[in-house]
């Protein structure tokens, strides 16, 4: 690896919020030796401050990358979408060469990117594909072979096939499980109840929609099921909109915790909040998870975590079925109805065997930690 002023350079190029989330936390455990700098293609790339300097032009898409929804592409291309293409493919090929080696963290939007502006001996972490459904297309293994050096795949069988083509393709574990946020947030000093749920409504534009229904849902709990209710806020979510959507009023902040966001509050309901990178924190204190995230709903399951979710008739139903064939019963699926999520959580609440049997089978599906000792160690080897 060629050397610059003494540190080795590395770009880590993402492209959603999940995936920034996943590249910073690799950066963060970096040796000094190493000068790393991050491209979020999409978004703000808000998971790398105080992490690493940021590069790159900021691209704002009306999906934010989520291709979970029907009809986000074509939204994204009939709102300035195709717009966002040439600054990033400009930056890309004006880079070639400054970094001693270049890390793809998310699906296969950054690898085609960059082997169409002439970058080769590529890493490439492959977050988005669960080996669960659908692998690698032909060309999707011809761009792979074409620019990569090496892959790292969430399953063994998507390695498979990647190594029976020539690919230095590797499964060392769940990089999401490696990844997960730990902010300044004491959860377990706000417990008051038996039980406590974790909402994750999402970081996009179906956020408040979602919160709301989440609310709606534990309000037909009775006082003697309510759980304590914590709340992770994604970066660039506006709680002003969460609690309009869900008709809750927000009382200021008190604690002396960093990622302490106050809380949202009717009279019966008290919903905790705090930042998205303190999600972990919540994590460790949760019995179950309402749960329309992507990335979060992985690590949830994989702490053993059962979430409950809901199917949008806004959502993608192919995405959706890939990942409902990894997550099995771990997390489970109810119409997007107020008494449909109510009696799933009412009922989960209520048995703890269940909630351990879903637990169990929400880690076996996931797989462990353990990823980023083997990439870091494939990136300075």
């Amino acid at each position: 690896m060629a050397v610059a002023s003494g540190r080795s350079r590395l770009l880590f190029v993402s492209n959603g919020h999940g995936e920034d989330a996943i590249a910073a936390a690799i950066i963060s455990r970096l040796p000094d030796s190493v000068a790393a700098e991050a491209y979020p293609m999409i978004g703000s790339g808000a998971a790398y401050v105080h992490i690493c300097p940021v590069v790159g032009p900021r691209a704002a898409l009306a999906s934010e990358g989520w291709r979970n929804v029907k009809g986000s592409l074509r939204r994204d291309l009939t709102t300035g979408g195709l717009g966002t293409i040439p600054p990033a493919l400009r930056f890309l090929r004006h880079i070639r060469g400054s970094y001693d080696r270049v890390v793809i963290v998310g699906d296969m939007v950054g690898v085609f990117a960059c082997q169409t502006t002439g970058h080769r001996d590529l890493f490439y972490l492959d977050v988005y594909k669960t080996g669960a459904a659908r692998l690698y297309s032909t060309l999707e293994r011809w761009a792979i072979k074409a620019s990569c050096k090496t892959v790292f795949c969430r399953a063994d069988n998507l390695a498979a096939t990647l190594r029976a083509v020539g690919i230095d393709a590797r499964c060392a574990g769940n990089v999401m499980m490696d990844s997960i946020p730990h902010g300044h947030y004491d959860a377990a000093s706000r417990r008051a109840r038996a039980l406590a749920v974790t909402l994750l409504p999402g970081s996009r534009a179906l956020t408040a929609e979602s919160f709301a229904l989440q609310i709606a849902a534990l309000r037909k709990l009775d006082a003697a099921t309510l759980p304590d209710i914590f709340l992770a806020v994604a970066g660039g979510v506006t709680i002003d909109d969460l609690a309009r959507k869900a008709g809750l009023q927000r009382t200021p902040t008190l604690s002396a915790d960093p990622d302490d966001l106050g809380e949202l509050a009717d009279g019966r309901l008290n919903v905790h909040m705090a930042r998205g990178r303190a999600m972990g924190n919540l994590l460790e204190q949760s019995d179950l998870v309402l749960s329309q995230a992507g990335t979060a709903t992985v690590q949830a399951l994989g702490s053993g975590i059962p979430a409950i979710t809901f199917l949008n008739p806004r959502d993608r139903r192919s995405r959706f079925r890939d990942e409902q064939a990894l997550f099995g019963e771990a997390r489970v699926v109810v119409p997007a109805e107020v008494d449909a999520v109510g009696d799933m959580l009412a009922q989960l609440l209520a048995e703890p065997a269940d909630r351990m049997r879903l637990g169990r089978l929400g880690r076996d599906r996931i797989g462990g930690p353990g990823a980023v000792e083997a990439i870091i160690g494939a990136l300075l080897g």
